[in-house]
């Protein structure tokens, strides 16, 4: 048996570094079963219960962003800063890592700079189309990047991009529902077209009134409509919805755990643009209409969305105008099989497969070459 690989993952803060970052970790142990892996993430953050949940240990940095809004607190943002850095040092020391992954968030920029300052190889991975600050930082310590758009030169060395996509959660493309069987499963009439309205596991408040303000329209047409609202909003859409008639072609939840049967029945996902949910919607060819959030850094899921709908594989709906097209459209979409049949062929093809496992394979060479050095 060779040397045991030590491998460090650092990043987190929402679920589109975090799902990423456990598929490599998982593609990682697949093919070096005797790999230890280390997450570090930042404190109070999602993946301090997530990446637990899936089996890896976890250590946490005081680490928080910067507020612009109140120039005056960053005093205390430089003292976690700076703590977060000498935190990162001692855990780099006593750990060993033969390299180092960061998937951007708070905790990758401190975990990887002090990596590269000594010396261990690192890799990042960018999920969206226009590269975060945290990975722009880095880029020039990386010894990979790996990235899931084109023309991403314009933020990295050409030399060490490497395209290979995102990883995604291999239980969605696992599904082995047929779409009667996942409508049954969440109560939904197979006979007729299915459009998901899915807004995160908080919720999108977009969405959410774009759909309040028209439910006449769902009324009148002849579809079905699952509409997850986020826990966040859920009890306050419950309370208006009761005043309301509620369509009775409409299903609401305020939480979707199993995604791999509301996209084996969806005929059409309505969604924000974030990077892991469209690799997701490539990866099983989902007809989506894109509503960006454009309350995240760098307007990336603009640009996300843009990549895809300038080439036909996904409609674009702005989020200031969503409130009155937006039903409208997606019913409008769903109802149209030639439109659904073209948005599926189209968005198929720009898929990348076996991304965890390639960039495992990367992962595990520079530790390798690294333990020989």
């Amino acid at each position: 048996m060779g040397q045991q690989l030590r491998i460090i993952i650092s990043g987190g803060g929402t679920g589109g570094h975090i799902f990423p970052a456990i598929s490599i970790a998982n593609a990682i142990v697949a093919k070096e079963p005797n790999a230890k892996i280390l997450f570090v993430g930042a404190e109070g953050r999602m993946e301090m219960q997530r990446v637990p949940a899936a089996g890896y240990d976890i250590m946490g940095l005081p680490i928080c962003g910067f507020d612009r809004k109140n120039l005056l607190k960053n005093i205390v943002v430089l003292w976690k800063l700076f703590k977060s850095q000498r935190m990162a040092k001692k855990i780099i020391r006593e750990f060993r890592p033969m390299a180092a992954v960061g998937v951007g968030g708070y905790a990758s920029g401190p975990t990887l700079n002090k990596c590269a300052d000594m010396g261990i190889p690192c890799l990042i991975q960018e999920q969206n189309s226009y590269a975060g600050v945290t990975n722009k930082l880095l880029a020039k310590k990386a010894k990979v990047i790996c990235v899931a758009y084109d023309g991403m030169e314009k933020f990295f060395p050409a030399d060490k991009i490497e395209n290979l996509g995102n990883p995604v959660r291999q239980s969605l493309l696992d599904n082995t529902l047929s779409r009667e069987e996942a409508a049954a499963i969440l109560g939904l009439d197979p006979s007729k077209r299915i459009i998901l309205i899915v807004g995160g596991s908080l919720g999108a408040r977009t969405l959410n009134e774009s759909v309040l303000q028209h439910l006449d329209l769902i009324a009148r047409s002849n579809v079905e409509v699952y509409w997850q609202t986020g826990k966040y909003y859920h009890e306050s859409i419950m309370q208006q919805l009761k005043q309301l008639q509620m369509p009775t072609n409409l299903k609401v939840t305020d939480f979707i755990s199993d995604m791999g049967a509301a996209y084996r029945a969806a005929d059409l996902v309505v969604s924000r643009a974030g990077a892991s949910s469209i690799s997701e919607f490539c990866l099983l060819g989902m007809p989506v209409i894109l509503v960006p959030s454009p309350n995240v850094a760098e307007n990336h899921q603009y640009h996300n969305a843009m990549a895809l709908v300038n080439k036909d594989a996904a409609i674009y709906v702005s989020d200031a105008e969503a409130p009155e097209k937006l039903l409208a459209t997606a019913i409008a979409t769903v109802t149209d099989s030639d439109r659904l049949r073209s948005l599926r062929t189209n968005i198929k093809t720009l898929a990348k497969y076996n991304s965890a496992e390639e960039i495992a394979d990367r992962v595990i060479d520079m530790a390798k070459k690294s333990s020989q050095s």
